[in-house]
């Protein structure tokens, strides 16, 4: 049996469709297309004239695409959401999220495994090449605000921040807290330094 095989690449207008086969495989309008944590409603509305998947769209046109898609053997399997932290409105606005310092950072905001492909080693994946992703931009680091849930449960509605154990096994260090919660969990700032 071959070796499975791991590529990622950034979600450039080819990959839309990957993309959204990852976060919103149905194409629900109101589902999620990975922008509320990203753009504010006045962006989105704006930048897709009403239309999320549009918004989502022209996102991925820009000169820095906002996230990186992982496929294991040609099948889109992750998204990172990922970018500069100055470019991501709602982390620049953020009350509860403060930088840390003047190190122009890259976020990784969400990550998302497809359904089906999970505890198979996507995210370890992913998240490596979001991080190769934001060093070719030149991130000097690139940081993720995660929950350590320790023993307990989490809503998996708010699991796309992540945790502390995944992001430790690629790397990443706790440098500091945050006034944010998810699933009822503080969120940690995690570091990586390229």
């Amino acid at each position: 049996m071959a070796a499975p095989q791991w590529e990622t690449h950034p979600v450039t207008p080819s990959r839309f469709d990957d993309f959204a086969d990852v976060v919103n495989p149905n194409r629900r309008a109101t589902h999620c297309w990975c922008l509320s944590h990203r753009l504010r409603q006045q962006e989105i509305d704006e930048l897709g004239q009403g239309s999320r998947e549009e918004a989502a769209r022209r996102l991925c046109a820009r000169k820095n695409p906002p996230g990186v898609v992982t496929y294991l053997d040609g099948t889109p399997v992750g998204w990172c959401n990922v970018g500069a932290r100055s470019d991501i409105p709602r982390l620049v606005h953020s009350t509860k999220i403060h930088p840390l310092d003047d190190l122009p950072v890259w976020s990784i905001i969400c990550v998302v495994v497809r359904g089906g492909h999970r505890k198979k080693g996507v995210t370890g994946h992913l998240i490596e090449g979001a991080v190769e992703y934001a060093a070719s931009r030149g991130a000097p680091a690139v940081e993720a605000y995660p929950v350590d849930p320790g023993g307990k449960r989490m809503d998996l509605t708010m699991a796309f921040v992540g945790t502390r154990a995944m992001f430790e096994k690629v790397g990443f260090e706790v440098v500091g807290e945050t006034d944010a919660v998810a699933s009822k969990m503080p969120r940690l700032v995690m570091r990586r330094m390229l």
